[in-house]
């Protein structure tokens, strides 16, 4: 594996490679890499011929800024496992690579990054389209891949590569659990041991939602869903939305014919955590 820090040296190899006709496959990451991470990269190493990983904590997309700081930063762990599932680049650019000045740009995304994270983090996602929008013209993939755990966020940057037309297939991959059924984050090694034993209710509740969903209508079971979690002194929703898989609008009755997605974010003292399970595909 080839470690680069420069994105001009980076653009060259990518360059080198698409003459060539090689297929290239992106994977952006801020790093504390763990198996839903893992999971994209071994997608992409059998979809495609190289496959380039990034490392870099973004600053624009943090509308807190303690969050920031407490974000976990372990690139040597990260090397390692990067290393042992076959990734061909790692690009790890400092925040003056990345922003060597101010990148005043605006986005519209229309309604998609105004709700659920866009309400409660703003400006979170016009943090993320800088960052994407960057690394995709630096690494210029085939495909880029992205776990369905920021669910949003996946439909914000399917949204950003129309808006610039870029010729790149955004690639969902399903979210990895671990076996207590919480979605793997790079904040989870944040909990404390009490936390992390209380914070697998979340993904048992929404597990248990898609069956009270046969005996509640939409609303009730939205609500049930927030009570039973708040219930846990540990946890307190911020936010759980029932919205259209697709438009992300929210959705007031139970409709088979539409794609619809529970997407929740749950405080576990001053870390925040966020899941989503499907009702209908």
């Amino acid at each position: 594996m080839e470690i680069v820090d420069s994105r001009n040296v980076l653009q060259s190899i990518v360059k080198e490679f698409r003459l060539q006709g090689v297929s290239v496959g992106f994977v952006p990451t801020m790093g504390a890499l763990h198996e839903g991470h893992l999971s994209l990269i071994r997608r992409s190493n059998k979809e495609n011929e190289i496959t380039i990983v990034s490392i870099f904590v973004n600053p624009t997309q943090f509308n807190d800024q303690d969050d920031y700081k407490r974000y976990p930063r372990i690139i040597s762990d990260d090397i390692e496992k990067l290393k042992s599932i076959n990734c061909d680049f790692l690009f790890t650019p400092s925040k003056e690579e990345m922003y060597p000045e101010e990148d005043k740009r605006e986005f519209d995304f229309g309604n998609t990054d105004k709700v659920m994270e866009g309400a409660h983090r703003p400006g979170h996602f016009r943090g993320v389209a800088l960052i994407v929008s960057k690394l995709f013209e630096i690494v210029s993939p085939h495909k880029a891949y992205f776990g369905e755990k920021d669910f949003q966020q996946v439909a914000v940057i399917k949204h950003l590569t129309k808006l610039l037309d870029l010729d790149i297939e955004i690639v969902p991959c399903p979210i990895i659990r671990e076996k207590d059924g919480l979605a793997m984050s790079s904040r989870n090694i944040l909990l404390s041991e009490d936390q992390r034993k209380n914070v697998s209710l979340i993904s048992k509740t929404l597990f248990e939602s898609v069956n009270m969903m046969k005996l509640l209508n939409l609303i009730e079971t939205k609500e049930w869903v927030m009570r039973k979690i708040n219930e846990n002194p540990f946890l307190k929703v911020e936010y759980f939305e029932i919205v259209d898989s697709e438009t992300l609008e929210s959705v007031i009755e139970w409709t088979q014919s539409q794609n619809i997605t529970g997407c929740i974010a749950v405080h576990v003292g001053n870390i925040r955590l966020i899941d989503n399970i499907r009702f209908y595909s």
